[in-house]
């Protein structure tokens, strides 16, 4: 069986060809998990392997919450997409805790 009809990323039961002796291999980048990897998924489908690439992170955001405990968040673009089994995308938000102290807060009744 090949692969050289198609690579598919992550954990696809479709993403298969027919092997030896009747059974399925697998052209998915699981298939480097479970060990039933077609014979030239290496050559076929790693090659083809492209990454994801994020952008820098934005700026965070004012805290949710002018007065007391709130939060921040900030986050980033996908600038490439990963494709053929390449690495997955990091992380695009983050959040973090902060505390409001507009100048208010303390004369607030």
């Amino acid at each position: 069986g090949g692969c050289w009809h198609q690579c598919c990323p992550g954990r696809n039961n479709s993403c298969w060809a027919p092997g030896a002796h009747r059974a399925r291999c697998y052209c998915d980048s699981y298939c480097e998990r479970t060990g039933d990897c077609c014979e030239d998924y290496r050559t076929a489908c790693r090659r083809a392997a492209v990454g994801c690439a994020v952008g820098p992170w934005g700026p965070w955001s004012g805290c949710s919450s002018p007065c007391g405990v709130g939060s921040k968040a900030r986050s980033r673009q996908v600038t490439i997409p990963p494709r053929h089994g390449g690495e997955p995308c990091p992380d695009l938000k983050q959040r973090r805790g902060c505390l409001g102290e507009h100048p208010t807060c303390g004369t607030a009744k």
